[in-house]
């Protein structure tokens, strides 16, 4: 019986060297030439192998034409690319060899220009850019790759180690699955190679419009558990822009504790930082389901949970809870005190982390330095992807606008300003009723706005009176003010933008209320 991991072997008699990192590209080359490979080489990396005492053959003695336009061409030739094309076992094939004087290439070592490191300097030109457009490199890859039954193809110096260790067991041969799995890591490469020069090209349109196709390259980290329920498969990725640089993220968080994170933990735990990082003083979010359960500022990370936590202790069990300050030992010491699924937080003080990594279930995660996240956001629809740009608008005190009788106070200002940022961060319809630093009730994704008013003051644990209430879009009748004035709010920020405004704003009015405009709304789906 055929042993099918050494179905196919090939004996490597020559292979083209060529590559921009030149990274263990000597002991490679030490190592083929130990199995008798001969050893074609380009440029550069001909002049490093020369000078480490390797054996090469320079490209333009097998091509018989020098290389020209500054390097542009040098590998694009029939004896290179017939050489690497050819199937070994077609006799029009071999026959065409033989006649145009093209022998076989058995291995191809490339990788590519460094554009993506190029297009990452700062104030690089676009001439710059443009000359780190490789075209050879492509061409050899995608020539090998294709014909991987009798060529492998290596793009990168981590896979040296492996090659070197099935060549040193094979005496010189590599496996037919080994070709395959490099064909088809050559053809990612390629595809990435080109999509980043896509996109760098792509920057130059309109600061106004959007692409007319996106790339979006997505790296496996893990696989989970399972997705939103038992039944569904689930994983998670990584987005890499352009310049192969991982995105910074939740998806990036360091595990320092506790079970492996679950799809909708992921989930919970990007609303609650995105939340968080949203405040520049020190703030605390507990997340239920993505909408927040409670979120207050605090002097330091046990004073901001525990008002987080009063808002709505009961929502708070088994939630997420996310800081944008370095946790400390008492804060953590409170974080136990209920069963929580997730903390999530910039780093912890070395006190901290024994009580955290005592609960066996709690995942503690790691962030590093908060910030605001930017960018695009992609959300994937039946047959297609909606995409915009992130919601990034940060209310300022002088962009509100007093239009009641009676304007809004100190204390009532910032209160509103700490509402407005909780209720962006809320599914809408969203209400949040709050008081200065520290949420009050919440009432989240009801069909009716009046009906998450209602909400909010039911699920109130502290006291209404002389809170303020958020709504991320216009309220479209009198009827919420009315039911908030209820609960002796003292206060009310809203877009504006309704046709019914004039109501709305009688009805402030009537109960004493001061209300300011944003002018801007804040959906949330």
């Amino acid at each position: 019986m055929t042993d099918e991991n050494t179905e196919g072997l090939c004996k490597v008699g020559r292979a083209l060297l060529s590559v921009s990192d030149k990274t263990g590209i000597v002991e490679l080359a030490r190592a083929l030439r130990g199995w008798g490979v001969e050893i074609i080489s380009t440029g550069g990396t001909a002049t490093a192998l020369r000078e480490a005492g390797v054996e090469v053959l320079e490209i333009s003695d097998v091509t018989g034409f020098p290389e020209m336009l500054d390097g542009r061409v040098k590998t694009l030739h029939p004896r290179i690319h017939g050489g690497l094309l050819a199937l070994r076992e077609n006799p029009a094939h071999v026959a065409a060899m033989s006649e145009h004087d093209i022998e076989p290439i058995d291995m191809v070592v490339v990788n590519l220009y460094p554009f993506e490191q190029t297009i990452a300097r700062e104030g690089v030109t676009l001439e710059e850019a443009v000359e780190q457009i490789d075209i050879g490199g492509p061409s050899m890859i995608r020539s090998a790759a294709k014909n991987w039954r009798d060529v492998a193809v290596i793009t990168s110096p981590e896979m040296y180690e492996k090659i070197i260790s099935e060549m040193e067991r094979y005496a010189g041969s590599l496996t037919l699955l080994t070709r395959k799995g490099l064909a088809k890591s050559a053809f990612l490469r390629t595809s990435l190679y080109d999509s980043a020069i896509y996109s760098y090209l792509n920057k130059e349109q309109r600061e106004d419009s959007l692409p007319l196709n996106i790339m979006i390259h997505l790296e496996k980290l893990s696989d989970l558990r399972y997705g939103e329920n038992p039944h569904q498969r689930a994983a998670l990725y990584a987005v890499v822009d352009e310049e192969q640089a991982i995105v910074n993220g939740v998806a990036r968080a360091e595990l320092l504790g506790g079970k492996e994170m679950s799809f909708n933990n992921y989930v919970d735990a990007d609303a609650a930082w995105q939340l968080v990082c949203d405040f520049d003083e020190l703030a605390c979010a507990i997340i239920k389901h993505t909408n927040p359960a409670g979120v207050a500022l605090g002097q330091s990370t046990e004073e901001a949970y525990r008002r987080a936590l009063a808002t709505d202790p009961v929502s708070a069990f088994g939630g997420i809870v996310a800081f944008n300050r370095t946790i400390d030992e008492a804060a953590a010491r409170a974080l136990t005190e209920i069963f929580t699924e997730v903390i999530i937080a910039p780093d912890y003080e070395e006190a901290a982390l024994p009580a955290l990594r005592a609960k066996k279930n709690l995942r503690v995660l790691r962030m590093g330095q908060p910030g605001r996240a930017g960018g695009m956001e992609h959300r994937q629809v039946t047959g297609g992807m909606l995409v915009q740009s992130r919601d990034t608008h940060m209310l300022k005190r002088e962009d509100l606008k007093a239009v009641t009788a009676r304007a809004p106070s100190e204390e009532e200002i910032r209160a509103l300003l700490f509402a407005w940022t909780v209720c962006k961060h809320t599914k809408s319809n969203a209400i949040v009723y709050a008081r200065e630093g520290q949420t009050v009730g919440v009432g989240a994704g009801q069909m009716s706005r009046v009906d998450s008013v209602k909400l909010g003051a039911m699920r109130a644990q502290l006291p209404l009176e002389n809170s303020v209430i958020a709504s991320d879009a216009f309220f479209p009748f009198r009827d919420g003010v009315d039911e908030a004035a209820r609960h002796h709010i003292s206060a009310v920020i809203q877009p504006g933008g309704s046709v019914r405004d004039d109501e709305v704003i009688a009805a402030a009015n009537e109960h004493n209320l001061a209300m300011v405009f944003t002018g801007v709304r804040h959906f949330k789906h």
